[in-house]
């Protein structure tokens, strides 16, 4: 039992303060904090129950951070904000001696690069607090990385091949919109694709390598190659696979309007004078796109998330999957919001749920897959996240 300081108030953020708040006998306190404080007040209104206390914090203040852990006293800071404020909200867990979990690695401003570089520096320093940061404690990254280790432990001696595979064959009825913020997802999907084989990284153009994947329940979609950061921690943990490549679904009017937004610049992500203001028009189209917390309500049908694998069991080699579909309507009746919030935001709360339970406590900073999977795996059917395995079938890949 112990008390929670969660920043982020989005899509995201609301799923998991719903979660956490169902919980009293692990999290005895929540504190719900960002930078629109009026987010955090209607997220705990909609909560009830006087179970969340709000604050105001500007993520990107390292000062500020400082301030509301220190008045809050937290045993764990849940990061849901940005990527980019990953590093200011560690920074102050340091400062503060507080163990930290985000869902999503860093990345700056400035670049869209991934990379888990910047925060497994912070290692020795976490160590020497005597604190833990849990890293990637989403879905993708997250469970799908849980899910690899699940397999390492029980299923097989070696793992040789990894896909992973996300579909999201939903309907949220706009002509577009993303299912997280626009300006991580837009940056995210239209950078280079990479994979991993035979040791090296191998790069390809942005939906270069795409093919029909089936997912169960939904059929098949197409899938593209692209490069996701739950990769670079997997090969490094998992030193025995071969190949590690992620697949992503795309229907082609999204494609479309992608390439749009970049052949008319409205992707770039460095800033630009407009009428003697400075803008940058990422941001900006941000501001005029669907808020991907309300698309829930219209929002039809499933995603289907999950790992694919080959490799070796006493000596014989069998292939593997196991995976995650997830309702958008049964997703808004439980939380407002949909699938692709939810599947994130559940496997957040939960992995809080073993820190504060001891399961996952270790000092320095680590990724999910450094953690025991089983008692993770044991709650998250139970959380609303149901996992299915499937034995020695075509994997199509």
């Amino acid at each position: 039992m112990g008390k929670v300081l969660q920043i982020g108030a989005g899509g995201v953020g609301t799923v998991v303060a719903h979660k956490m708040a169902a919980l009293p006998e692990v999290f005895s306190e929540i504190t719900l904090a960002s930078r629109t404080k009026s987010k955090c007040d209607a997220v705990a209104q909609q909560i009830g129950g006087n179970r969340i206390k709000t604050a105001q914090v500007d993520a990107d203040n390292v000062e500020q951070l400082i301030a509301l852990i220190n008045e809050e006293k937290p045993d764990l800071v849940v990061n849901v904000a940005l990527p980019y404020q990953d590093l200011p909200i560690m920074d102050a867990c340091l400062a503060t001696k507080t163990s930290y979990m985000d869902t999503a690695n860093y990345e700056p401003k400035e670049e869209a690069k991934f990379e888990y570089s910047w925060q497994w520096a912070y290692k020795k320093r976490f160590e020497e607090a005597g604190i833990t940061a849990i890293l990637g404690c989403g879905f993708d990254p997250g469970v799908t990385s849980i899910f690899t280790a699940h397999a390492a432990k029980h299923h097989f001696d070696e793992i040789h091949y990894l896909d992973i595979v996300d579909c999201n064959a939903g309907d949220h009825h706009h002509a577009f919109a993303t299912n997280f913020n626009p300006e991580i997802n837009i940056r995210e999907v239209t950078q280079k694709g990479k994979y991993w084989e035979n040791g090296q990284w191998v790069w390809t153009e942005p939906h270069e390598i795409h093919k029909p994947l089936n997912y169960p329940g939904i059929g098949p979609k197409e899938s593209y190659l692209i490069y996701h950061e739950e990769l670079e921690s997997l090969v490094k943990n998992f030193p025995t696979i071969k190949r590690a490549r992620f697949w992503m679904t795309f229907g082609q009017e999204y494609l479309t309007h992608l390439r749009v937004i970049q052949n008319i610049g409205m992707a770039r992500i460095d800033p630009i004078m407009y009428n003697g203001v400075e803008i940058v028009p990422i941001q900006f189209l941000k501001a005029v796109l669907p808020n991907p917390g309300e698309l829930g309500e219209n929002y039809q049908g499933w995603t289907s998330i999950g790992c694919r694998i080959k490799g070796i069991k006493d000596g014989k080699e069998r292939t593997y999957y196991i995976y995650n579909n997830c309702s958008h309507e049964a997703a808004y009746k439980e939380t407002g919001t949909q699938a692709v919030s939810y599947t994130t935001g559940v496997p957040a709360a939960l992995g809080a749920e073993m820190y504060m339970k001891g399961l996952w406590r270790k000092p320095g900073v680590w990724n999910v897959e450094d953690f025991d999977p089983d008692p993770f795996l044991a709650r998250l059917g139970e959380q609303g996240l149901p996992w299915v395995e499937k034995f020695d079938l075509d994997l199509e890949l």
